[in-house]
């Protein structure tokens, strides 16, 4: 029997941790075959983003048409998309994309906002309409919703007003939101909300967490499972690959996450 085929369409973390290669060490770890679309080279390692080279949106519309001509993907997760241009090219193709799990990656590490404003309305105007679930981590769910998520009722209220614009689901990931004793991501569907809960885990390898959780859910949207069951067992997932690593000391910054087969 073949296995079920996935795509990520994101950036490539020359470290290793985040990126292309978390999400296609992630598919792999699911038993679902990867396939990509690259949409920024990116020079860094552990410590720092060094410098970024966004790939120009035909290209990216040549890969997606690439893959999607040949393979019957059943799932897609995106990413980095680097540009404006980028998330307008992503939207034009989402029709055709199943499943979609929009991972939008506005904030570096550092806090900073990668993208204009006009890219932003192009995720909540063009693309967050067409997506399965949306996985904005707490800074991002701010910069989208204009509000300052500290908490988890302000990540409430970001979901909530996240979930106007147009995804069935929608995911504020909180990690360790008020410092409390779980880690804490938000679930918005329906106009009902729940709580995703893991013990939190005292670690400085967490380099890739909301890749590898984006990841995670598309894997298991595209082996079958319904998109509640899909991210209990990506949170579960994140939450055994952080114990896994926990201890590890590979470069000076933030680590990487270890796999996990499922």
């Amino acid at each position: 029997m073949n296995p079920p085929v996935t795509l990520t369409i994101a950036g490539s973390d020359s470290g290793g941790g985040a990126g292309i290669q978390a999400d296609l060490k992630t598919f792999a770890m699911h038993g679902v075959f990867g396939t990509s679309a690259i949409t920024a080279l990116t020079a860094q390692n552990t410590a720092k983003v060094r410098a970024v080279r966004p790939v120009e949106p035909d290209f990216v519309a040549e890969q997606l048409s690439a893959v999607l001509d040949d393979l019957p993907v059943a799932a897609v997760k995106t990413g980095m998309l680097a540009t404006a241009g980028n998330v307008h090219v992503v939207a034009r193709w989402a029709r055709r994309l199943p499943r979609l799990v929009v991972d939008p990656v506005l904030v570096s590490s550092s806090g900073d906002e990668l993208f204009d404003g006009a890219a932003r309305r192009a995720y909540l105007e063009e693309l967050f309409p067409l997506a399965t679930v949306v996985t904005p981590n707490a800074r991002e769910a701010g910069v989208l919703t204009g509000r300052r998520v500290t908490g988890v009722d302000d990540a409430i209220a970001a979901a909530r007003q996240l979930g106007g614009t147009g995804p069935a689901w929608v995911v504020v990931k909180g990690g360790h939101l008020d410092g409390g004793a779980d880690a804490v991501d938000v679930v918005w569907h329906d106009d009902r909300v729940e709580l995703l809960r893991t013990p939190w885990i005292d670690t400085a390898n967490n380099h890739g967490t909301g890749c590898t959780f984006a990841a995670a859910t598309a894997a298991r949207l595209a082996r079958g499972d319904d998109v509640r069951t899909a991210l209990e067992g990506a949170k579960s997932y994140v939450h055994r690959a952080l114990s896994g690593s926990a201890t590890w000391r590979l470069g000076a910054g933030h680590g990487p996450l270890s796999w996990e087969a499922v």
